[in-house]
């Protein structure tokens, strides 16, 4: 049985793509559409990292950054830099829940997040992918 699931990594790799993918866009769609008032909201968060000029700039960035980065997760292409920066988004988040004293119950999501789009940047997007990076 391991050597048939180790003979389909590049299919569990397009599982987890997919997933993430999907998952993503449910995320970062409805802070694209919200609007000037969510971008601000958003951005917001960069203050966190002590960041607070230009929230409606960070929180755009951080909208497309999951809506764009799911796409890229969806089809492989250019999946690497888009785990970079949803991996920088996930670590902003964690922060943000951190720093408003929810401590790591609830930030553990965006830990673990962070922790699977490192995982994938190290492995690619495997052989099903329009970008065989």
């Amino acid at each position: 049985m391991w050597r048939f699931l180790n003979k389909h990594r590049d299919l569990g790799l397009l599982l987890m793509r997919l997933g993430l993918g999907v998952m993503f866009l449910f995320h970062g769609v409805p802070k694209v559409l919200g609007g000037p008032e969510r971008w601000y909201q958003l951005g917001l968060a960069m203050g966190y990292l002590g960041i607070d000029f230009l929230p409606h700039m960070w929180g755009i960035a951080a909208a497309l950054a999951e809506t764009l980065g799911a796409l890229c997760l969806l089809f492989g292409i250019f999946m690497r830099p888009a785990c970079l920066v949803l991996a920088f988004t996930m670590a902003v988040a964690a922060t943000m829940h951190l720093g408003r004293g929810g401590g790591l119950q609830a930030a553990s999501h965006a830990i673990e997040l962070g922790i699977v789009f490192c995982g994938l940047l190290i492995l690619g997007p495997g052989r099903y992918s329009f970008d065989r990076s």
